[in-house]
């Protein structure tokens, strides 16, 4: 799921990031009906943010020509141009967007007293995405959980905190002795030595810390943040942080060893003091949830955001650049551009890319996103059972539930003690996350077949066996929900890339989760490198 859990086993939500599903409000200009007509054909272009509308007699090379068309105003792309415009301040840009609001999978809903998220639930403030918060004006709205709160794990009947860190290990009890022996031996490196071939996030972490750790944490924590199958997701895609650290220092151990010692020879560069200052191993919110970061960011970039605007091809022109033609409520309308980054779906994309490139088409049409639904709910906290409570109050992040558990619900967010003010006085608000890779089934079942599933899951370990019937706020079902970084994903991605350069068509970006990954702080992260990678093209190619 798109993030329900982070790295450190942080719990956050699923889709941190696809950014597409949803999108974008009407057009923030129209042409009158009775001048250019219904069907009118017209073409527009914006030279220095100001929108230019010339009618279909008009030529379209005389016009001025965007360096960036952004197409998509999900997460990444609406980034992608906020650091365009911020970092590289470059505004001869525009952001598309097929459907009629802004924020792709970011869902945020308030009703009846209540705040809850049908996406994306959090992220990991991580520098990147603190930077953008600041520079979409968010840092005085910006809520961060308590990085003491625990995350559990449901193991043999039980809620088992999981350890924050790699040091608490001896002291929890969701491993067991041996187990954790294990692990540690592994970690430094006594174990297999690598395959050499792409390994599995199953094989790499059974061979490297044991079986104990896969079952317990990984298998766990990969349903929380791709609602994924381990054993076909690649851990060089999707966990290639810690695959790295195996490769360069032969060992977890020592690769971990390796990065501190090439830190202290390389410092960063001083920290922006504009930016927050977490505190521990966190996640983070906005006062009125995640809404807030793409609403804020449109606001910012103003007309140069188009909602209702679905792209119908791309041509390459004669000279340089693009030509995207688009249907919009006021008819045709044409975009010239010196660049353009699609972060639209990969399967999207690839429909667009046909014309163009039937091997970058083909290869985007093999990534597979499968269904997820997120179910938001309320009880009474009466109904949480005692031991459950903390000096009577529900505590913690939530909890990941491994398959072979008996229990169909990936994991549950405890929303209402994660951030302030998501439910009424006296009541707990959970966001269950079911579905994934492993059980596609979810799709025939109805909404109240899924809330009984997760009702039924959620009496065998949080709630109380005898508690009333939960209030039922959502069910949103997201048939294509979080790509799934399986094996050979990067090669794929790559060979897609490739076929498009050595197409001719330089400046043609591939951006999104499927790209830069699925967690939302990382999809704000590749969003910079895009942003650098745009400048970089348009300063070696264009201005030269």
């Amino acid at each position: 799921m798109g993030g329900f859990a982070v790295a450190q086993c942080h719990l956050t939500s699923p889709f941190i990031s696809s950014n597409s599903q949803i999108s974008l409000s009407p057009s923030s200009f129209s042409i009158p009906r009775h001048s250019y007509g219904i069907r009118r054909r017209v073409i527009c272009s914006i030279a220095e943010g100001t929108p230019a509308l010339v009618s279909s007699s008009g030529s379209s090379d005389e016009m001025p020509i965007l360096d960036c068309v952004v197409v998509g105003a999900g997460v990444s792309g609406l980034c992608i141009a906020q650091a365009l415009s911020t970092k590289y301040r470059n505004t001869n840009l525009m952001v598309t967007e097929a459907r009629e609001r802004v924020g792709g999978n970011i869902t945020t809903v308030e009703k009846d007293g209540y705040l809850w998220e049908e996406g994306p639930n959090s992220f990991q403030p991580s520098d990147p995405i603190l930077t953008m918060v600041v520079d979409s004006g968010l840092k005085d709205d910006l809520v961060l959980g308590d990085p003491t709160a625990p995350r559990f794990v449901f193991w043999e009947g039980k809620l088992r905190p999981v350890p924050a860190s790699p040091t608490d290990l001896p002291f929890f009890d969701l491993m067991s002795l041996p187990g954790k022996i294990r692990a540690g031996f592994g970690a430094i490196g006594l174990r297999a030595p690598p395959p050499g071939y792409e390994e599995s996030v199953e094989e790499f972490v059974r061979r490297n810390l044991g079986d104990e750790v896969f079952e317990r944490l990984i298998e766990p924590f990969c349903s929380g943040v791709y609602a994924g199958d381990p054993s076909k997701l690649s851990m060089k895609a999707a966990f290639g942080k810690v695959w790295q650290l195996e490769k360069n220092g032969g060992s977890i151990i020592g690769g971990t060893f390796k990065a501190i010692q090439e830190k202290s020879r390389n410092p960063k560069a001083p920290r922006d003091p504009r930016l927050p200052k977490p505190k521990g191993q966190t996640v983070g919110s906005f006062r009125k949830g995640l809404m807030m970061l793409p609403n804020a960011i449109s606001k910012s970039l103003g007309d140069k955001v188009k909602l209702s605007w679905k792209l119908e091809s791309i041509s390459l022109l004669r000279n340089e650049g693009y030509s995207l033609t688009y249907a919009t409520p006021d008819g045709t309308v044409s975009l010239r551009s010196k660049t353009v980054v699609l972060t639209i779906p990969s399967y999207t994309a690839g429909t667009i890319l046909q014309p163009l490139s039937a091997v970058a088409a083909d290869e985007l049409s093999k990534f597979y996103y499968p269904p997820v639904a997120a179910v938001t709910i309320s009880y009474p906290k009466e109904a949480i059972r005692d031991d459950r409570l903390v000096d009577g109050e529900l505590k913690g992040f939530g909890q990941l539930h491994p398959r072979s558990q008996g229990v169909e619900t990936l994991g549950t967010i405890y929303s209402s003690a994660l951030f302030p003010n998501r439910a009424p006085p006296g009541r707990v608000l959970l966001l269950n996350y079911i579905g994934g890779a492993t059980n596609t089934g979810i799709t025939s079942k109805t909404e109240s077949q899924l809330v009984e599933t997760v009702d039924r899951d959620l009496r065998k370990m949080l709630i109380k066996p005898n508690a009333s019937d939960p209030f039922i706020l959502g069910v949103r079902l997201w048939p294509r929900a979080i790509p799934q970084f399986t094996i050979g994903h990067l090669d794929v991605l790559a060979s897609a890339r490739a076929a498009l350069n050595n197409s001719g068509f330089k400046g043609l970006f591939l951006g999104g989760n499927y790209a830069a990954g699925v967690a939302l702080g990382r999809c704000v992260e590749g969003a910079y490198e895009m942003a650098a990678e745009v400048t970089e093209f348009l300063s070696q190619n264009v201005y030269r």
